[in-house]
């Protein structure tokens, strides 16, 4: 019946990104059959405990980041759980034998955003990208290269760079509710009650930088990874041009969005230079 209980528990992941977000699922689909279910269990995995810091207000936040964090540790160490979520997310850490080092870097991300408003230093804004983005991105990594320690080791920069660009990105875009609902500014040295397009445009430019490292490591994905990792990064370049045209005054205002309209415009031309091979 364990097995039962797992399918259950990996459907679970796969609702909640398909739930969550429209373009990470659309993403996700383009990955091949043997890697997607484990994608959608990071993703589970990682949504869930973003969603206690950032929307359970009417709870005791802290009390329930500590019972989702021992759970998660009694979950890997015991390779089961009764939370599906967890129990997905620790089949897909043993399968791929996923750095320990890396879950406990995206927690600490995780729990900075219990208390840690302002980031002023370049070294606690970079600190929190790794926690947050970059070791995702590694775990995905892990998954794409089906555990090819050497292929690992040459694209662990590249993907770490992806990290960050859309995690830059998904500030940009929830520039006003991360600073108006949740009182938070994660640009250092960046005044956001003032934000002027020098301010934007030096933003842009790290996150420019940073997609040019992603997208070298991208070519050398295994087929298996490849399309769905170039549909992501073209959602997100899609966006970030987006964000480059709006006033910064909008910015501020407004959270900015690709229709899904536009969605469906980059799946087919992301597909049609995969197929012809001229990414």
């Amino acid at each position: 019946m364990k097995g039962l209980f797992d399918q259950i528990s990996r459907q679970c992941s796969k609702q909640v990104t398909e739930t969550y977000s429209t373009s990470f699922s659309l993403a996700t689909r383009m990955l091949s059959s043997e890697i997607r279910q484990d994608i959608y269990n990071i993703y589970g995995f990682v949504r869930l405990a973003d969603e206690i810091v950032d929307s359970f207000h009417q709870y005791d936040k802290p009390v329930l980041f500590d019972r989702f964090s021992s759970a998660l540790e009694q979950a890997l160490e015991e390779k089961i759980s009764l939370n599906p979520i967890l129990n997905a997310f620790q089949e897909t850490v043993h399968k791929y034998d996923i750095d320990g080092s890396h879950i406990e870097a995206f927690m600490k991300s995780m729990r900075w955003d219990l208390h840690k408003k302002v980031y002023t230093s370049d070294e606690d804004y970079k600190a929190y990208i790794y926690g947050s983005a970059d070791v995702v991105g590694l775990m995905c990594l892990k998954v794409f290269v089906k555990g090819d320690t050497l292929l690992f080791d040459e694209l662990k920069s590249s993907a770490m760079a992806l990290g960050s660009a859309f995690q830059k990105v998904n500030f940009l875009r929830d520039l006003k509710a991360d600073h108006d609902e949740l009182e938070r500014s994660y640009f250092p040295n960046v005044n956001l009650n003032a934000l002027d397009e020098i301010s934007k445009s030096k933003i842009i430019e790290e996150i420019e930088a940073d997609f040019e490292s992603g997208l070298e490591g991208i070519f050398k994905l295994p087929d298996a990874a490849k399309f769905g990792v170039y549909t992501a990064y073209k959602y997100y370049l899609r966006l970030l041009k987006k964000l480059k045209k709006t006033p910064s005054v909008k910015i501020k205002s407004t959270r900015i969005r690709v229709p899904n309209l536009q969605k469906v415009d980059v799946l087919a031309r992301s597909y049609v230079r995969y197929r012809f091979n001229i990414l």
